[in-house]
C-alpha cells in the first residue's frame, strides 16, 4: 500500500512552520533557566565558538555573546531546530556542527513515533508525540516505495533510539528518517526478499520474513544476509534483548495449532527454536524493556507479564492494572530505558514505568510497572497504529 497524506486539523497535528514565534529572543533567553542543569552543563563543555578565524564574525543573536546563544539554540525543541537552519547561513554553520549535534544528543528526550493508518480513508502517516506535553506532530511524508507490480511489499519498521533514526524497510529499498534534521532518505534495501518485521539491535538493524533473514548495518549502509530461519511462520512479531531475536506468530483464531518460535543470536548469526514455555505463554503484543521481555496479554483485561529465563514461564507484573478502558485493540508496542510505551486505536498513549521490587503481595515477578495515560485528540478517533517506535530527539 503506497501511503498518503492525511489531513488532520493543524491545531493539533501539523508539521511545524518557520515563524517568528517560535525563535523569537524571549522564549530562546528563557531556556536558560535550566543552565544548572546536570545536562546542560555537560552540554556547555562540549560548546565551542564556531567562527574563529573567520574574517567577519557575526553574532548568533544580536546583542548576545555567541556562548549564551548557542545554548538558547541547544534548547529549540524538536522538530523545530531542522527548520531553524534557514533562518541564517550563521545558525546553520552553528546547527550542523559537529560539536553541537553532539551537545544536542545530551539534552533530546524521548518522542513516540506511530506509523498511523485511517479506517475510513485506509491512508498511512508517521506521527510523533512528545510525551512530555502531549503534543503531536505531522512528520514529512515518507517517500513511497518502488513498485512494478500490483502487490506492494510489506512494511517493517524499526529505530535505533540513541541515534535518533527511524527505518522502514521493504523489498527493494530502505527507508530512513533522522530526526536531527526531520527528513526521509532513501537508500537499497535487501532485495527482492519479503521481510515482514524489523528490530534494531545493537546498532544495527534485523529484519526478518519468508524470506529469510536481513541484517542492516546504517554505518556502511550495507545488508548482509543472515542464516535462514527452521521455518516460516504464520506471522511475524519480533522483540529484541541482551543481543537477541525473538521471533514469534502467537496464537491466533481458531487456536488450532500451538504457536511457533525461534530465537537469533545477532552476533553468533544462528537460530534456534523457541523454548516451549516462552512461545506457549505469549499471547499478546511483546515490549522489551532493560533486557528483559514483557508481554501485554491480548484477552481479558490485558494483564501485564514478564518472562523468566531460568524457569521458562511468565509471571503477572505488579503495580497497577493496564488502562484497558482507555487503550482499545488494536495496539502495538515499544520500549526504552525503563518505559513501556503502547499506542492504542484513536492514538491513545499508555506509558508504564518499569520498577524492580521486591516481595509484591499476589505478584511472582520481581518488576512492577505503573501506568501513564496520554489521551489523544478526538479527531484521531479514526486511527489505528500499525507501527511505533521511540526516537531521542
Amino acid at each position: 500500500m503506497t501511503p498518503l497524506p492525511l489531513q488532520l486539523p493543524s491545531s493539533i497535528t501539523h508539521q511545524p512552520q518557520l515563524n517568528h514565534s517560535h525563535f523569537s529572543l524571549s522564549s530562546l533567553l528563557s531556556s536558560l533557566l535550566f543552565i544548572s542543569s546536570p545536562s546542560l552543563s555537560l552540554a556547555h563543555k562540549n560548546i565551542m565558538v564556531y567562527f574563529e578565524g573567520e574574517k567577519e564574525h557575526k553574532d548568533l543573536i544580536p546583542g548576545l555573546p555567541n556562548e549564551i546563544a548557542e545554548l538558547c539554540l541547544l534548547h529549540v525543541p524538536y522538530p523545530y531546530q531542522a527548520l531553524s537552519r534557514s533562518v541564517s547561513s550563521t545558525w546553520n554553520r552553528a546547527i550542523t556542527h559537529p560539536s553541537f549535534i553532539f551537545s544536542k544528543k545530551t539534552l533530546s528526550h524521548p518522542n513516540l513515533f506511530v506509523l498511523a493508518f485511517h479506517s475510513q480513508t485506509g491512508k498511512l502517516q508517521w506521527q510523533a508525540l512528545d510525551p512530555s506535553s502531549a503534543r503531536w506532530f505531522l512528520l514529512p511524508q515518507m517517500p513511497s516505495p518502488e513498485e512494478d507490480d500490483a502487490c506492494p511489499a510489506p512494511l517493517a519498521c524499526a529505530a535505533l533510539p540513541r541515534q535518533g533514526e527511524l527505518f522502514v524497510v521493504n523489498g527493494r529499498e530502505t527507508l530512513a528518517y533522522r530526526a536531527a534534521t526531520n527528513q526521509w532518505s532513501v537508500t537499497g534495501g535487501p532485495g527482492r526478499r519479503e521481510l515482514v518485521a524489523a528490530v534494531g539491535v545493537e546498532g544495527r538493524i534485523v529484519a526478518v520474513g519468508r524470506g529469510g533473514t536481513g541484517v542492516y548495518d546504517p554505518e556502511s549502509d550495507t545488508w548482509q544476509e543472515g542464516s535462514e530461519l527452521g521455518g516460516e511462520l504464520e506471522r511475524y512479531e519480533v522483540v529484541a534483548a541482551a543481543g537477541r531475536v525473538y521471533v514469534t506468530e502467537g496464537w491466533w483464531w481458531p487456536f488450532m495449532f500451538r504457536p511457533r518460535g525461534w530465537v537469533y543470536e545477532v552476533e553468533r548469526d544462528t537460530w534456534q527454536e523457541m523454548r516451549v514455555g516462552m512461545r506457549e505463554g505469549w499471547s499478546g503484543v511483546g515490549v522489551a524493556v532493560g533486557e528483559r521481555v514483557f508481554m501485554i496479554a491480548e484477552y481479558g483485561d490485558s494483564p501485564v507479564k514478564v518472562y523468566d529465563e531460568e524457569h521458562d514461564t511468565w509471571y503477572p507484573v505488579g503495580g497497577g492494572r493496564f488502562p484497558r478502558e482507555v487503550m482499545k485493540r488494536p495496539f502495538c508496542a515499544t520500549g526504552l530505558d525503563d518505559r513501556i510505551y503502547v499506542a492504542s486505536r484513536g492514538l491513545n498513549v499508555a506509558i508504564g514505568i518499569v520498577e524492580t521490587v521486591q516481595d509484591v503481595k499476589g505478584c511472582s515477578a520481581d518488576v512492577s510497572v505503573t501506568w501513564q495515560v496520554v489521551e489523544a485528540p478526538r479527531a484521531f478517533r479514526e486511527f489505528s497504529p500499525c507501527s511505533c517506535q521511540v526516537l531521542y530527539a
